[in-house]
């Protein structure tokens, strides 16, 4: 059976039983399953690598242990061990520094559940995973693959409002900031870990040559998550990308430390990030932040902080919605800092059905690096392919429609650039003079002529005559029809 049948039938079985409802719940489910199914076969093959391996969970736990016999344990007394023994026990692991993947297993069952109530339903789902091989290539390939389905299928439920980057923006976002193996790469609210996959994939394509690239790449990632499935899925997508120590991937707010605490050593080269925006934070957050700065919207806390964590020389491409760059207050306030600790060069506008179904809402990449005071901002808008009317779950944003701006870019200096139909460039002075209002149109876009307005009167008065005579005659017929 092939892996995408596998995953199916897996889903499927868990349709039968009453304790999973619904796409987040089921999603949950799976994760966790495939979380320690995953783990334990990075454990055989690193205990084959390595003479002084040792997992981080206890034998008794153990994927091989309870779950690989086929005929192994079910029905009631598995569920009993689950609930009483397996949560439990993996919930209080501990580890150092050094013990990085004991706290990835503590962390991701920190606050998991398990929704199955049917210890038979449980074991037929067990050993359906028990059919794919997480040490094959092929296989893990395979799986990543069908893994971004399952993600497609949680943003299509619609889980708690969470946003969901389109591989396609992150793949882009990457490629353009485009990170090496050394540098430090944060994302401050990575949800899934698509601009860190997007990152890794980037980098082992162009630059990593070496066990020590490969080595120096992992070591430089850095993520965090305040959500516990959000995290449990990023932690598992790592995982599925050959990274053997996704402890980096913190369950936690960002936003939660003090501004003023993040200081030289929690400087990062890169940020890549879609801050969640629309939301409110907890009371008591904004008080981490200088008052010029203090407000409960989510994505200005982000830019604020992202600004303060670049070094020198850093970069980052973030998305904000529309309201970051028209809005006013605070917002005029960050967009003024942002201006003049970092040289905003370039601002990609997105069209409003990027983020459908689960948002319709005009978005913006913003891309800077700290160091220099912005002196022009170059946009450039993105158009919805010919043929086409909006992105759509069926018709979704693609990475190749995305080219014309890549070839437009100039590469690493942005040498060339030249003003186009879809580009144009404002300096600084005139985002001053207007209140620092980043909400610029298009200026070479024509306005339709739609004619005078005394014959446009004159038209709809002629058209509603000729409405009022047609709806006369229709009336007369249906007087004479009713009088036969």
């Amino acid at each position: 059976m092939s892996v995408r049948n596998t995953v199916k039938s897996i889903q499927d079985i868990m349709r039968q039983d009453s304790g999973v409802d619904g796409d987040a719940q089921r999603v949950s489910q799976l994760c966790w399953m495939f979380f320690l199914k995953i783990i334990d076969d990075q454990d055989l093959e690193l205990e084959a690598m390595q003479k002084d391996y040792r997992s981080p969970i206890s034998k008794k736990f153990q994927w091989r242990s309870w779950a690989a016999d086929p005929e192994g344990i079910t029905g009631e007394p598995l569920m009993a061990f689950v609930n009483d023994e397996l949560f439990p026990s993996l919930k209080d692991l501990s580890g150092t520094a050094k013990e990085g993947r004991r706290r990835v297993v503590r962390d991701v069952f920190e606050d998991a559940y398990n929704y199955m109530k049917s210890g038979q339903l449980m074991r037929q789902v067990i050993n359906k995973i028990n059919g794919i091989d997480f040490n094959n290539l092929t296989e893990r390939q395979h799986f990543g693959d069908i893994y971004e389905q399952i993600l497609s299928d949680l943003q299509s439920a619609g889980n708690a409002g969470e946003y969901y980057t389109p591989r396609a923006v992150t793949a882009f976002m990457a490629d353009r900031i485009d990170p090496h193996p050394g540098e430090i790469l944060f994302d401050p609210a990575c949800g899934t870990g698509g601009f860190l996959t997007c990152a890794i994939r980037h980098m082992r394509e162009r630059y990593v040559k070496k066990p020590a690239d490969e080595q120096k790449m992992q070591q430089g990632l850095r993520a965090c998550e305040k959500k516990q499935l959000p995290h449990m899925l990023c932690v598992t997508n790592m995982l599925l990308h050959g990274i053997d120590d996704p402890s980096f991937v913190r369950h936690d707010n960002t936003l939660a430390r003090p501004y003023i605490s993040y200081g030289q050593a929690d400087r990062v080269d890169i940020v890549l990030t879609n801050p969640p925006f629309g939301g409110k934070e907890e009371d008591g957050i904004e008080s981490n932040f200088p008052k010029h700065f203090q407000t409960r919207e989510t994505a200005d806390l982000f830019l604020a902080l992202i600004v303060r964590l670049l070094m020198t020389g850093g970069r980052a491409a973030v998305v904000l919605p529309d309201g970051s760059l028209f809005g006013e207050g605070v917002k005029t306030r960050l967009k003024e800092h942002l201006m003049e600790e970092c040289n905003l060069h370039t601002i990609v506008r997105l069209p409003n059905s990027v983020f459908k179904p689960y948002a319709s809402i005009g978005t913006n990449l913003l891309f800077f690096e700290k160091g220099e005071p912005t002196k022009d901002i170059w946009f450039y808008e993105h158009r919805i392919p010919d043929g086409q009317k909006a992105y759509s779950m069926t018709k979704p944003i693609r990475l190749e429609y995305l080219k014309p701006c890549i070839d437009w870019w100039g590469g690493a200096k942005r040498k060339g650039r030249k003003e186009t139909e879809v580009a144009w460039r404002v300096t600084a002075d005139e985002v001053k003079a207007r209140g620092y209002n980043l909400d610029i149109k298009n200026p070479h876009t024509v306005a339709a002529d739609h004619g005078e307005p005394e014959e446009l009167l004159h038209k709809l008065d002629a058209a509603e005559k000729e409405a009022a005579s047609l709806r006369d005659q229709l009336k007369a017929i249906l007087e004479k029809a009713l009088l036969r």
